[in-house]
């Protein structure tokens, strides 16, 4: 059986995407990144996955974007679509229903929903006094942060963590659970 084609979103530096793409290189799963989506040319993630040899396509926003979003990834041969810091809503629809999959940088549902990402998420867990926080990934539905976790991985959090710092340590999770993820996601869809 061929590798599976994943198309990534992005909306910022890209790191994201480019742990997938070099989980994807490893072996670590059988996969393939056949697209990369952004709106604007001019953030960091482009050049960056267009330097590890990714195929980067930039989709301004405007009339029509989901219909322009869609029609590339059916035009790449997309099977799974990623969300890697995708700061849009994404139509969902028919056609992605069960195929498309979210990293939140924080534990859901007490740190999701519109306007929850980046910095704001950590700010919110250390504001919350938790001790414990990590990221979510997730099938992703009509709503922000909503649809059915499929995993999540934890981490402390310490006494004199910043946002920062605490964003440090859940990206380190981020980067062993968005693979596994797609691993899961992959395997239920073959199985």
């Amino acid at each position: 059986m061929s590798a599976a084609r994943l198309g990534i979103l992005i909306s910022g530096g890209g790191r994201s995407a480019l742990n997938i793409h070099e989980a994807c290189r490893r072996g670590d799963v059988d996969a393939r990144v056949a697209l990369v989506v952004a709106h604007r040319g001019e953030i960091e993630g482009v050049a960056r996955c267009r330097a590890a040899g990714m195929r980067v396509a930039v989709i301004p926003p405007g009339d029509g974007l989901a219909d322009r979003i869609d029609d590339a990834l059916v035009a790449a041969g997309v099977g799974l679509v990623c969300l890697a810091g995708y700061l849009r809503k994404f139509r969902v629809g028919t056609r992605w229903a069960g195929r498309t999959m979210n990293i939140h940088p924080g534990l859901l549902p007490d740190f999701g929903g519109h306007g929850m990402y980046g910095l704001r998420v950590h700010r919110a867990v250390l504001e919350a006094g938790r001790s414990e926080s990590g990221c979510t990934v997730h099938e992703v539905d009509e709503e922000y942060d909503r649809g059915p976790v499929i995993l999540e991985r934890k981490c402390r959090v310490l006494p004199d963590d910043t946002a920062e710092s605490l964003a440090a340590r859940v990206f380190t999770e981020e980067c062993k659970a968005y693979p596994e993820a797609i691993r899961m996601m992959l395997a239920g869809a073959r199985g």
